[in-house]
């Protein structure tokens, strides 16, 4: 008798047209259902529904991929939080390109292991062009900048400061109190000393105080700025920054994971002017570069920055082959098998070009422009400042900090919209983070009116669900 076929047997990019199409389905199902950014209800209506949909996760007998697919991928679209909806606008969470979305898909039929030449010739081919490309336009008068392809900003930091160590010796990190919290840990997880904090008082780096620590500090120091912070977006003084540093003789590594890709524009990126002298610089495609997860960048100023990482796995990189001509691939992360992330980055550029991506990112700022118009133009709105990049701080006139996160948590609970908080100036805030470049300026009314609704609310005592659904 012939044998069975094994259960889920049929593999590669053949068997992936009906599975797209039952994907495609259940993500529209699932979509419709939820109604809005965010699903209705809060973690107490959320997580029994997607219990319900999963149970049993490992069955005894299972159902077939269809109707895996359909219950699964329904029930996570039901219960997501849409970036690609306009009120959907907490966190540096970007809507993916479909286009990118769609080579990721690819990568993921194909399935190269970017950890040896022999699981992925083209695509490290690909991947060693793509990184020599962007780190060019980070440090465009370097003979051989190189850059290495992360998970993210936080791994970028994290081999931002372990190279500086290999560089020289325990490094004393300096940062601002704007720096993302992954300095700190990179500090903590590389057995460094931990961070001077200096002040921000302004948003930004305080120069006046970084001058004094950079004078009284022993060396070895690394400095960390920051191009476009987690709360409100602004930007150290990248080029003040970089002179006090060639100063005092300490080296400086730039998180520019949130405004790095201003450089792809025209109009914007003079405000990250300076970040061509940095020793390394973190860069997130995945905000301002619209990719699905993940997409972070590190890039340094010369390739040869890079040989701290190199490491020898005889049966991945054995010294007969790389001396016979096959690509070390080790060395391009501190991971093993990583996926081939830059084939949807590849696409993107390939597709839009500089233009069409500098539209992109001038769409989305002009949207956060004109947010911070529209607030300044209501009396019952207070704006934090003018946007940097594309993050808006406001709160309702006279709330206090209560009343603040009592709005957002409700809007949340609603699934009507999804903003961000920040403590800044002694005041909670609520935040914006603006990364659709199709906003409309009636998606931005209809935010401020949601808020200003549930402000009256509580300024009237009423709680939160005594008013309708919507205003």
């Amino acid at each position: 008798m012939p044998t069975p076929p094994l259960a889920g047997s049929t593999t590669g990019p053949a068997a992936l047209r009906p599975l797209i199409d039952t994907v495609l389905t259940a993500l529209h199902d699932g979509a419709h259902r939820r109604d809005g950014p965010l699903p209705t209800g809060g973690p107490d209506a959320v997580t029994p529904r997607m219990r319900t949909a999963t149970h049993p996760v490992i069955p005894d007998h299972g159902t077939g991929p269809h109707d895996a697919l359909r219950t699964l991928v329904s029930a996570l679209t039901e219960g997501a939080a849409d970036p690609a909806d306009p009120l959907c606008a907490a966190h540096l969470h970007t809507p993916p390109l479909a286009l990118a979305t769609a080579a990721d898909l690819a990568a993921s039929a194909l399935n190269p292991s970017m950890d040896s030449w022999d699981q992925a010739p083209a695509a490290s081919a690909l991947e060693a062009d793509l990184t020599a490309a962007l780190a060019t336009e980070i440090y465009p008068r370097r003979p051989s900048p190189d850059a290495l392809i992360t998970t993210g900003g936080t791994e970028a930091n994290q081999l931002a400061l372990l190279l500086a160590r290999e560089r020289n010796g325990p490094v004393q990190t300096i940062c601002a109190a704007n720096a993302h919290h992954s300095i700190t840990r990179a500090a903590w997880l590389l057995g460094l000393p931990t961070p001077v904090v200096i002040p921000a008082p302004t948003g930004v780096m305080d120069l006046a105080a970084l001058d004094e620590a950079l004078t009284e500090l022993h060396r070895p120091l690394l400095v960390t700025a920051t191009a476009g912070t987690t709360d409100t977006g602004q930007i150290d003084p990248l080029a003040d920054i970089a002179d006090l540093c060639t100063t005092h003789g300490a080296e400086l590594h730039i998180d520019a994971a949130y405004g790095g890709p201003l450089l792809f524009s025209p109009t914007h990126r003079g405000k990250v002017h300076g970040l061509d002298r940095a020793h390394s610089v973190t860069l997130d495609l995945h905000k301002l570069g619209w990719q699905p997860a993940s997409a972070g960048i590190l890039a340094v100023p010369d390739r040869t920055h890079l040989h701290a990482l190199h490491h020898r796995a005889s049966y991945l990189n054995a010294d007969d082959d790389t001396e016979a001509g096959l690509p070390d691939l080790l060395g391009r992360s501190l991971r093993t098998t990583r996926r081939p992330d830059a084939l949807k980055i590849a696409v993107t550029l390939k597709a839009l070009g500089r233009t069409g991506l500098a539209d992109l990112i001038d769409h989305t700022v002009a949207a956060a422009h004109h947010l911070a118009d529209l607030i300044a133009k209501t009396p019952t709105l207070d704006l934090y400042d003018r946007p940097t990049i594309s993050t808006v701080l406001f709160r309702p006139t006279d709330a206090d900090d209560n009343t603040v996160a009592t709005i957002r948590r409700t809007l949340l609970t609603r699934g009507h919209a999804v903003l961000g908080r920040a403590h800044t100036d002694n005041r909670l805030w609520l935040k914006a983070t603006l990364l659709n470049p199709h906003t409309t300026p009636e998606n931005l009314r209809t935010l401020l009116d949601l808020v200003n609704h549930l402000a009256n609310d509580l300024a009237e005592g009423n709680t939160p669900d005594d008013r309708p659904a919507h205003p």
